[in-house]
């Protein structure tokens, strides 16, 4: 049994960190597409309101996951 090399790493270390990149804008998606439903149904005469709020909301997590895609392509060696 050859012990100098123990364990290979293979592949990019940058597809990892887009997939750790991922985690947060899609847990912050469900919880702000999730609330926002739930606020429709307990008050649906402010449905347009928080509509319009959650698209603006849905952006700025979006962009998370963009500045994690782009900063992968960044940073590769």
């Amino acid at each position: 049994m050859d012990t100098t090399t123990l364990a290979e790493l293979s592949g990019n270390i940058a597809t990892v960190g887009y997939g750790l990149a991922t985690l947060g804008p899609g847990i912050g998606l469900g919880i702000l597409i999730g609330k926002t439903v739930e606020g429709m149904a307990r008050q649906p005469e402010v449905a347009g309101q928080l509509r319009a709020t959650m698209f603006i909301g849905v952006a700025f997590v979006e962009v998370l996951a963009l500045l994690g895609f782009v900063a992968g392509f960044l940073f590769t060696a």
